[in-house]
C-alpha cells in the first residue's frame, strides 16, 4: 500500500511539471519532423502523383482534340461523298432520259416504217384487186356478150 501511494504523489507531481502546452525543445523538434515528412511525401508521393494526373489530362485533351478532328474529316467525307452521290444520281437519271428519248425515238421510226410497208402492201394488194376485178369484168363481158348472142339467137329463132 505504500507503494501505491508514493506512485500516485510522483505522478501528481510530474503532472504538474508538464502541461497541456508545455514549450520546451519538443516543439520545434516536432515542427521540423513535420515539414520533413511534408517534404518527403511532396518528393515521393506528391510530385509523381500530380505528374501523373497532369500527364494522363494532356493524354485526355490531345485525344478529344484528335477525336474532334478526326469527326470533322468524317463529316467533311460524308458531306463530299453525298454531293458526289447526288451528281452521279443525277448523271444517272439523265443517262436514262437519253435512253428512254432514244428508245422512243426508234420506237417511233420502226413503226412508221411498219406503217409505210403496210400501207405498201395494202396498195400492193389493192392493185392486185383491181387488176383482178378488171379481167374478172373483161371475161365477164366476153361472157355475156356469148350470153347475150345465145340468148338472142334463142328468142329470135336462129339457130
Amino acid at each position: 500500500m505504500n507503494w501505491t501511494i508514493l506512485l500516485a504523489v510522483e505522478a501528481a507531481e510530474t503532472a504538474k511539471e508538464g502541461g497541456l502546452f508545455d514549450l520546451d525543445a519538443t516543439l520545434p523538434i516536432m515542427a521540423l519532423q513535420f515539414l520533413l515528412l511534408v517534404a518527403i511525401l511532396n518528393g515521393v508521393f506528391y510530385k509523381p502523383l500530380g505528374k501523373a494526373i497532369d500527364d494522363r489530362e494532356e493524354l485526355v485533351r490531345t485525344n478529344i482534340l484528335s477525336a474532334k478532328e478526326r469527326l470533322e474529316k468524317a463529316q467533311n467525307l460524308a458531306k463530299q461523298y453525298e454531293q458526289d452521290l447526288g451528281e452521279t444520281r443525277k448523271k444517272a437519271g439523265e443517262t436514262i432520259a437519253q435512253a428512254q428519248a432514244e428508245a422512243q425515238k426508234i420506237a417511233a421510226a420502226k413503226i412508221a416504217e411498219a406503217q409505210q410497208e403496210a400501207q405498201a402492201q395494202r396498195d400492193q394488194a389493192q392493185k392486185e384487186i383491181d387488176e383482178q376485178k378488171q379481167s374478172a369484168f373483161s371475161s365477164l363481158e366476153s361472157e355475156v356478150a356469148v350470153l347475150s348472142r345465145q340468148i338472142l339467137s334463142k328468142i329470135l329463132g336462129t339457130s
